[in-house]
């Protein structure tokens, strides 16, 4: 069969039941709440004065903690200009979906799960040293995470970059037919059509031979693509499945936390990690919005430990009624490989939004920070606090070759305006803008002066930075580098340059685009 007779079928069969219809009543529900409980102060504010007092001095004490928090003020004057705007609205929002505090007990959750698992990654001193008697700059670009993330750093693992995701789950299905002990899985988005058909077989015949099979989907990520009776499917085929973060009609501000996270481990020795999930059009079976370009790697040997973690990290904080992992030791043995690429370093990280530590930025910002000659970056959205803002302006202004490649075809209007809102500051300081003409570019992936990169699910958005759990894989001199340079430099043929069209700013002048991005942390 051809292939684009192949796109033909996949796109006329009939969908798998999803989620799409409790996921409006969810969010019906909680906008219920919101207003129910706004109005239901609105009206004793009418009938007691004193409570009109109280409140609005409420509001005043809740603007001013906001002000004065260390939070970006990208991200503090959103929640300042709605509490203004409407305070009896703003304070009920704000109390129920922004307030920090709500997240408490799975804040502690997750850090009882940590602490247990946290000290079984070895440490990276010597290979920080290592790294920093080739370059100091790039040694704390790796250090920064080690102290900060926890997640030391190797030298002797490997590293294959696929700039096409068929490749990249070619490789992937080729790695989990060799599963002799485990297999771990963990992705925002899975679809059960045709992708991941060949993985669920692959899935199923070894957890027939006995082999640990485990599946983490995120609910919101997936709620077009499945519904709940998935995991009884998958239960059926002896595969543990576990959702992450299901969908409830209530108000609670951990709802806007998604795991956006794109993780494969196999046996603790091969790990997969990315911007694709596991749904038709990551792989261009469908095509929604045209070319669909996206990328991934492939890690083997004590690295994926890092990878590891962090599945076990959501699985064993994820709410149950099944117990936890008595002990995690047996995911995590030492690898040794027979050959590996000398003088390479990679370091597989995670961020949270739990904590108030934002790594995902922060590896960007230092790589900015450190470059010298350039620093390119990929990625589906471009939604941007004023510090990375600054970060890249600074850099072009200092003669580094900035260069922001994004999609042509957007797959959300709305955010693809804010992202283009974001254009003439950019370029009026020297960053050069590209959009991917064929479809949309979903890749999220950066590199600088041929010897550091990264790539994983962290977009340039408000939402990786601040809101998901996110992953991805810093890496320094070695072939997956130069090799995500070549594809920067394949992609940019395919790219039509933008940077003129918004010099003069008039084109990012639309009123609905700016307010759009004034309450884009809130998106």
């Amino acid at each position: 069969m051809s292939v684009s007779k192949t796109f033909a079928t996949y796109e006329k069969k009939e969908q798998v039941k999803n989620s799409i219809g409790r996921l409006m009543i969810a969010v019906i529900a909680i906008a219920a709440e919101v207003l129910f409980i706004a109005m239901l102060i609105s009206s004793l504010n009418e009938k007691y004065t004193i409570l009109a007092t109280i409140f609005r001095i409420i509001a005043l004490a809740i603007v001013i903690a906001i002000s004065t928090k260390s939070a970006s003020a990208s991200v503090k004057l959103p929640w300042v200009v709605l509490i203004m705007l409407n305070p009896i609205i703003g304070v009920t929002i704000y109390f129920m979906v922004g307030f920090s505090g709500s997240t408490r007990k799975m804040r502690m959750r997750f850090l009882n799960v940590d602490n247990e698992l946290f000290p079984l990654l070895n440490g990276d001193k010597e290979v920080l040293e290592e790294i920093g008697d080739r370059d100091l700059g790039v040694a704390n670009v790796f250090r920064y995470i080690s102290h900060k993330a926890l997640f030391p750093a190797y030298s002797d693992s490997n590293i294959e970059f696929y700039g096409e995701t068929r490749a990249a789950l070619t490789a992937q299905k080729e790695a989990m037919r060799k599963a002799e002990h485990f297999i771990f899985m963990e992705y925002h988005a899975i679809e059960d059509s045709a992708a991941f058909a060949g993985i669920k077989e692959i899935l199923a015949e070894k957890a027939a031979e006995g082999v640990e099979v485990r599946i983490i989907y995120d609910d919101v990520g997936s709620v077009g693509f499945i519904d709940s009776s998935f995991i009884k499917r998958l239960n059926d085929l002896g595969i543990k499945c576990r959702v992450f973060n299901p969908v409830v009609p209530i108000a609670n501000v951990f709802l806007n936390n998604r795991d956006h996270r794109k993780i494969t481990v196999v046996d603790g020795k091969i790990g997969f990690t990315g911007g694709y999930n596991l749904a038709n059009e990551y792989f261009k079976l469908t095509r929604p919005y045209g070319d669909w370009k996206d990328s991934g790697v492939r890690i083997e040997g004590n690295a994926v430990h890092n990878l590891t973690v962090m599945f076990l990290e959501i699985w064993n904080a994820t709410k149950t009624h099944d117990t936890k992992d008595v002990s995690y030791l047996k995911y995590i043995s030492d690898v040794k490989l027979e050959s590996q690429e000398k003088g390479s370093f990679i370091q597989p990280y995670g961020d949270t939004p739990l904590d108030h530590e934002h790594v995902g930025e922060n590896v960007y910002l230092n790589i900015i920070n450190n470059a010298d000659e350039y620093v390119w970056f990929m990625t589906p959205y471009l939604i941007i606090t004023d510090e990375m803002n600054k970060a890249l302006t600074l850099a072009a202004s200092r003669g580094v070759d900035v260069r922001i490649i994004t999609p042509g075809i957007p797959d959300k209007r709305a955010t693809y305006a804010v992202t283009r809102s974001y254009y003439s500051r950019l370029v009026r300081d020297g960053v050069r803008i590209y959009e991917y003409t064929p479809g949309f570019c979903h890749a999220k992936q950066c590199v600088a002066d041929d010897e550091i990169a990264t790539c994983g699910t962290i977009n340039l958005d408000y939402r990786s930075f601040f809101h998901h759990f996110e992953n991805g894989v810093l890496m320094y001199n070695c072939k997956a580098v130069y090799d995500i340079k070549t594809d920067f430099d394949e992609t940019l043929t395919k790219c039509v340059e933008v940077t003129d069209r918004y010099v003069d700013g008039k084109k990012s002048l639309n009123i609905f685009r700016q307010i759009l991005r004034l309450f884009a942390v809130l998106m």
